[in-house]
């Protein structure tokens, strides 16, 4: 018999933590997250979703053992076609009755608060993060992505959960040959006089906040499922990363001084992280900053990259990749670059992935549960 468990209490919160840092001991690819990432999504006071949403968490257990945790919330901002909630921080064991137990009861939660269908693994918050069940590529992850056993993929197939969209995941290697493409474009706008890269520089961040702000609206707000930025909320987050903001590896690309395209990398925060066992304390942050310091990190993550659309088709991706990638082969150790995730529903973005000469190492899936089974089920809509 499975006991339900919501987590309330101090004790439970911890074992919400602890529970898959025990399943997967013996997996040499899991890397741990950071407690504090995880407990911040569960606060009212830090998670800005709780004003259109609610969001509660449940451990399962049998013979007074855990056999799997869940969180299960609904989201104002997540607008679909019907009601949908969603399920995320899913852990379960190689069972496919106990993930059932745990489906079905999440469906009852998501039924009686109005909720037609429900996504999964989804985080409560941005996309960004803690998003998808990873199907191909079981590699280290990358900071705030999801990792899982194989098996999980049954587990929701099994139950009946349908591929919503898949997240593809783009990798290059620093020194892979770029394409002449890029080399003649680079060349062609070196020659313009008004065109000019500058690498990101910490110590004016209002400035590049406001021009990444420019750029991501004029490329991206208007772009299928795309938002508009704020100037206040970009710098906001500059200041949060300025800590892990290597200047050598995100790139704006100018007409005089105007912002016409960038290329912002950071890196892979996980290649660090995975040495401090989920916590970060005093001792844990000492312990980050010296392995920042001293640990070479090889792996940098690609967040955005955008040119403003009177700019596109005009070689300026290429003249910022070529200046970009020169002056990093120097001036750092990175030997990989992946680009994070990209729903096969923007082929727009694809395209452009696949022009970076990239190859797809890993896969994640977002999955949806239509609670009418007799309803047609339709995937996620291809962006124009």
């Amino acid at each position: 018999m499975i006991i339900v468990e919501q987590v309330q209490n101090q004790l439970q919160k911890r074992e919400f933590l602890e529970f898959p840092a025990r399943l997967y001991q013996h997996d040499k690819n899991y890397i741990r997250p950071l407690n504090k990432n995880i407990e911040e999504i569960f606060d009212p006071e830090k998670n800005k979703f709780f004003k259109n949403g609610e969001c509660e968490r449940f451990l399962f257990k049998k013979n007074n053992k855990t056999v799997g945790k869940v969180a299960v919330f609904v989201n104002g901002c997540y607008e679909q076609k019907q009601p949908t909630g969603g399920i995320g921080f899913f852990d379960c064991i190689n069972d496919q009755e106990t993930a059932n137990f745990i489906f079905d009861y999440c469906k009852n939660r998501l039924q009686e608060k109005g909720m037609e269908a429900m996504d999964g693994p989804i985080n409560f918050g941005e996309r960004d993060k803690f998003w998808g069940l990873l199907t191909e590529g079981f590699i280290e992850p990358l900071f705030g992505m999801n990792y899982n056993f194989p098996y999980y993929k049954d587990l929701f197939e099994n139950y009946g959960f349908q591929i919503y969209f898949e997240q593809l995941c783009f990798t290059r290697p620093v020194f892979a040959e770029v394409s002449r493409i890029f080399t003649i474009a680079h060349e062609k706008n070196r020659r313009n006089p008004a065109i000019s890269a500058q690498p990101v520089k910490k110590n004016n961040l209002p400035k590049f906040a406001k021009d990444f702000t420019e750029v991501y609206n004029k490329a991206w707000a208007s772009h299928g499922e795309g938002k508009r930025l704020e100037e206040a909320k970009v710098l906001k987050m500059f200041k949060t990363m300025k800590p892990i903001i290597n200047e050598h590896i995100s790139w704006f690309v100018y007409e005089n001084e105007k912002p016409i395209a960038m290329w912002i990398n950071i890196p892979d925060v996980n290649q660090w992280s995975k040495y401090l066992n989920g916590k970060f304390g005093i001792f844990e942050k000492l312990k980050f900053l010296f392995l920042k310091r001293f640990k070479k990190n090889e792996k940098m993550v690609g967040l955005v990259f955008g040119v403003v659309p009177e700019w596109q088709k005009k070689g300026i991706d290429g003249y910022m990749i070529w200046e970009g990638t020169q002056h990093l082969r120097k001036h750092t150790d990175f030997t990989i670059t992946e680009l994070q995730w990209i729903g096969d529903f923007n082929p727009k973005m694809i395209k452009i992935a696949e022009a970076l000469d990239t190859t797809v190492t890993r896969k994640l899936a977002t999955y949806r549960y239509l609670f009418d089974r007799n309803k047609e089920f339709e995937r996620h809509e291809i962006l124009g």
